[in-house]
């Protein structure tokens, strides 16, 4: 650790430039020249009110003793930290209780000292700041609370932005928890288009009553979005509720509200996806559109259940981005795709992506269709409900209550000269019987099952009481896909497997393990899990010729699996020991994706 900075005359005292230029130059993290360059900042006017470290950051200097390393906020906080002798600390609101920090210090003396509680246990009180030999507000609150102080260094800019945000929560939640009409209110639940953009931050016409739970709603959704989280669970509990993201297909705990505050997120957000705020006894379905910070539009669907201490909501938010996504960021290495483009470049026939709830079936088809979509094709779709809104494509929602279902809905299509159809999920023969007969008479028709694993879709089709000679005639192929996690390119390290957990995977004991595997590190950037983003493992069933002709009225799944992997067909542990070779995720990612897989057959 490098030597604090000795001054015993100025032992409170905000840092300057010139300390920092001269703690970088000692510590071989600038050389000479950019220690020129950065003395020409300090004779700069107009620009001090900034800290030294957001200055020096702005410069995009390079560390001087380690090539391609960038002396970025972060590397200078820890840098600053190691100075001080304290220890450095990423601000991550998840970890943080936002209404028990705020209510120790009061906002205008955290202001004041631009300093920041983040954790209390007990007596103790972690105070984040930016200024380490700033020590003026520790002895005034020592002598006024009965508390224990403990500081930590951590990111300027982090601080100023979560003092205002995490104070302007904690007074939300406060309010929300106050007001007696906090979520009691009705809605206009009738719509008159599916769509609608909703302006988060406008509050100018809200109930001033209810601008807390405006406010608390607004910051919840825009987290959400910062932090890549793919669904947001509110769950209400005997006193409390219990706010969860899924990130990465894990769930994290990032805060608990008191009850009847979650009640009035709740009745916020129904009031947002234009739900019946009243009705809480039954569930329902609705969506938002909105933007996020940087003018993205974002969509998410809503779901919500009643439980045994109230409403639950769970809102899965689409980013329109992965409309876009080619084969390969959805994880298709070149085999895969070859055999992909190859089944969904057919005018007609139907190709069949297979898999449980959130393996990323949609993500896949939709990608695919926005790459199909072209001015002179009608691409449609019929959907429980619309995953994603997109003008390129004509789409249709299944609304049972009214006798629109997925058999109904394709038949309409039928009578609409598409070319391209997308059926979002196949669960009866009528819905089956159509889609075939769509495929036999020159549409293409891409639609998904709940199966295990490829050949069994096929077995599911025939239980469904699809004749064989149909199902050869209009089957493509079918595609099984899982999720696995992805790798930190910040801090993933070199591993060794061992041949035969390696054999274990493959089944394959010629094989031998690869020299360029990985395993999880820890690190900020991946909220030091290891783990950063998804990609795709597939299994692909391509009906030629050979698999055809075993599909008949008795056939059994084992048997049609045991011939497709001897006629070629690579299995999802293939797909998933090559993500391992290519270092995108590691040996037990993929082990425990093929064990849970293992315990569903």
């Amino acid at each position: 650790m490098p030597e604090a900075v000795p001054n015993p005359s100025r032992a409170d005292h905000r840092i300057t430039l010139h300390e920092v230029i001269r703690g970088l130059l000692k510590d071989r993290l600038i050389d000479a020249k950019q220690a020129q360059r950065l003395k020409g900042l300090a004779a700069e006017t107009g620009r001090h009110e900034q800290h030294p470290l957001v200055l020096v950051a702005e410069q995009n200097l390079g560390c001087a003793h380690e090539r391609g390393a960038a002396l970025d906020l972060e590397r200078l906080t820890r840098w600053l930290a190691g100075r001080a002798q304290l220890p450095y600390l990423r601000i991550d609101p998840m970890k943080i209780d936002v209404s028990e920090v705020t209510s120790v210090i009061k906002r205008s003396y955290a202001q004041r000292f631009n300093i920041l509680p983040v954790a209390v246990s007990g007596k103790r009180v972690t105070i984040a700041t930016a200024e380490p030999w700033v020590r003026e507000w520790e002895s005034e609150l020592s002598h006024t609370m009965d508390l224990e102080f403990h500081r930590v260094v951590a990111n300027p800019l982090s601080i100023s932005r979560y003092l205002g945000e995490f104070y302007a929560i904690g007074g939300s939640i406060l309010g929300a928890q106050l007001d007696p009409s906090a979520g009691a209110s009705g809605a206009d639940t009738s719509v008159t288009r599916f769509e609608q953009l909703v302006n988060l931050g406008d509050i100018d016409e809200v109930d001033p009553n209810h601008r807390h739970v405006v406010r608390l709603v607004d910051w919840l959704l825009q987290y959400a979005f910062e932090q890549r989280a793919s669904d947001i669970h509110l769950e209400p509990r005997r006193e409390t509720g219990n706010v969860r993201f899924r990130i990465d297909g894990v769930l994290h705990l990032v805060n608990e509200l008191p009850a009847r505050v979650l009640g009035a997120v709740v009745s916020r957000l129904k009031a947002l996806g234009r739900l019946d705020v009243i009705e809480k006894r039954r569930p329902q379905d609705g969506r938002i559109k909105t933007k996020g910070r940087g003018g993205k539009e974002i969509e998410m669907r809503l779901s919500t259940m009643p439980t045994t201490f109230g409403e639950k909501l769970v809102m899965r938010i689409f980013d329109p981005e992965v409309l876009v996504k080619s084969p390969t960021e959805l994880g298709f290495d070149a085999h895969d795709q070859a055999l992909w483009e190859q089944m969904v470049a057919n005018p007609h026939g139907m190709v069949v992506v297979t898999g449980p709830t959130g393996s990323g079936k949609t993500t896949t088809l939709y990608s695919t269709l926005k790459r199909l979509a072209r001015p002179e094709l009608n691409v449609c779709t019929v959907e429980n409900p619309i995953e994603m809104v997109d003008p390129q494509f004509n789409q249709m929602y299944v609304q049972h209550q009214i006798g629109l279902d997925f058999a109904t809905g394709v038949r309409t299509l039928l009578r609409q000269d598409p070319d391209i159809i997308m059926v979002g999920e196949i669960r009866d023969y009528e819905t089956a019987e159509t889609a075939v007969q769509a495929a036999l008479t020159g549409h293409l028709v891409l639609t998904t099952l709940h199966t295990n694993d490829a050949p069994s879709s096929v077995i599911r089709f025939l239980d469904l009481g699809i004749a064989p000679y149909l199902l050869k005639s209009s089957l493509l192929g079918i595609v099984a896909q899982r999720l696995v996690r992805t790798l930190c390119p910040r801090c993933r390290e070199p591993t060794v497997i061992d041949a035969a957990r390696w054999h274990a995977l493959t089944g394959d004991e010629r094989s031998e393990p690869p020299a360029g595997a990985f395993t999880a590190g820890s690190c900020d950037e991946c909220r030091h899990t290891g783990y950063r983003g998804r990609t795709g493992v597939f299994e692909i069933l391509v009906m030629d010729a050979v698999i055809a002709a075993l599909v008949q009225a008795d056939a059994e799944a084992g048997d049609l699996r045991r011939a497709a992997l001897a006629h070629g067909m690579r299995p999802l542990r293939a797909s998933c020991a090559a993500k391992v070779a290519a270092g995108s995720t590691t040996f037990e990612e993929v082990m425990s994706v093929l064990q849970l897989e293992r315990a569903r057959a």
